[in-house]
């Protein structure tokens, strides 16, 4: 497979500093994006560090494995270690400075091994796939809303006019470990992958997500779009999104 990445991050309109943070290495084909929460900018320090330190440590350890076919249970294990690994530091860095007490960030991340993509989460920043004309969400928040819905105390619908939508249950930087889901899904060529914020979530519906990433054109422009639209929505929130769109790897030409 081959592919095309692009990725966007915007303020919006109602806050003043964004605490998001989203990272492509197109090289390795790693895309780690983390929405930050905390005190007094330390939600952005906390999703700097997350995005920062899960890329580099990845990077390092694909690099240290090139000799060698990676499986899928290896790269499984080693997202494993590089989120645990940033979770621990974000941690230790709010435990050592009062200033950033109680900071913490979700985070989506995708690794492409072979025809699959390794997608792992935690909280409620989500990954979608869109593929021949259907939109399909492959993350589960990790939040209160959500156990809410899955024990039948609320629907859907009720939950996206609640004002608890951003309460999370899993979060890098709060408890001293985490834990990373991570599942595997095959790639075909045309698909295309949404990793976003909630910025984006909350202000676009599934619907209008799914007519957007149906759109031709290049992936900049599809990124820029789905910031306008959140932003159009009302922008509450900061808003980041990477996009990712697999192609078949052309077959080279026998030598004449």
């Amino acid at each position: 497979m081959d592919f095309e990445y692009s990725a966007l991050s915007d303020v919006g309109r109602v806050r003043t500093n964004n605490e998001d943070a989203v990272r492509v290495d197109r090289q390795h084909g790693i895309v780690v994006l983390a929405d930050g929460m905390g005190g007094y900018n330390a939600g952005e320090i906390a999703s700097a560090m997350a995005v920062e330190q899960v890329c580099s440590q990845l990077t390092s350890w694909l690099l240290s494995q090139a000799a060698r076919a990676v499986t899928a249970r290896d790269l499984r294990r080693a997202m494993e270690i590089c989120v645990d690994n940033a979770n621990r530091a974000i941690f230790e860095a709010a435990y050592a400075n009062p200033d950033y007490a109680g900071m913490g960030t979700t985070l989506v991340m995708t690794v492409p091994l072979g025809s699959a993509l390794l997608i792992g989460h935690v909280g409620d920043s989500r990954v979608y796939r869109w593929r021949a004309g259907a939109l399909a969400q492959l993350t589960r928040d990790q939040s209160l809303l959500q156990e809410h819905i899955d024990a039948g105390l609320i629907t859907p619908e009720e939950a996206a006019a609640s004002s608890y939508r951003s309460l999370v249950t899993r979060a890098l930087g709060v408890e001293d470990t985490v834990l990373l889901d991570v599942q595997e899904v095959p790639l075909d060529p045309g698909d295309v992958f949404l990793l976003c914020s909630d910025g984006l979530t909350d202000m676009v519906t599934d619907d209008e997500l799914a007519r957007a990433l149906g759109e031709p054109g290049p992936l900049d422009t599809l990124s820029q779009r789905l910031v306008d639209m959140a932003n159009e929505g009302g922008g509450r929130d900061n808003v980041s999104v990477a996009l990712i769109r697999a192609s078949k790897t052309p077959k080279k030409s026998a030598p004449d």
